[in-house]
């Protein structure tokens, strides 16, 4: 599940999903190559405040690349509202158990 600020729209998850897979892009590249159904000037819009708020990186050149921050959005590990990390799930394992490593006298 993912952690979408109020200032988040849903071109914003097209955007950073292209980015995960393609590892860079323009807006006009997103435009044509993803499936992403929003005008170039609107990606163009996006992907300024995804940047401004440390999702992706401008490279220059109008150029975008996904950033940490931006994979733990998309992972579900990060809430852009807050800008809280969330843990990742605890494993089934680590509970302690009393009967682990019992000693007996012999």
């Amino acid at each position: 599940m993912r952690y979408a600020g109020s200032w988040m729209t849903a071109a914003d998850d097209r955007i950073l999903e292209y980015l995960s897979e393609h590892k860079s892009g323009s807006p006009t590249k997103m435009k044509r190559e993803g499936p992403i159904r929003y005008s170039r000037q609107q990606v163009d819009r996006r992907c300024k405040k995804l940047s401004e708020k440390g999702l992706v990186d401008h490279l220059g050149n109008g150029v975008y690349v996904i950033t940490e921050d931006g994979e733990l959005y998309l992972e579900g590990r990060l809430d852009t509202e807050d800008w809280q990390y969330i843990e990742g799930e605890v494993s089934e394992n680590t509970n302690n158990d009393s009967t682990e490593d019992a000693v007996t006298d012999s």
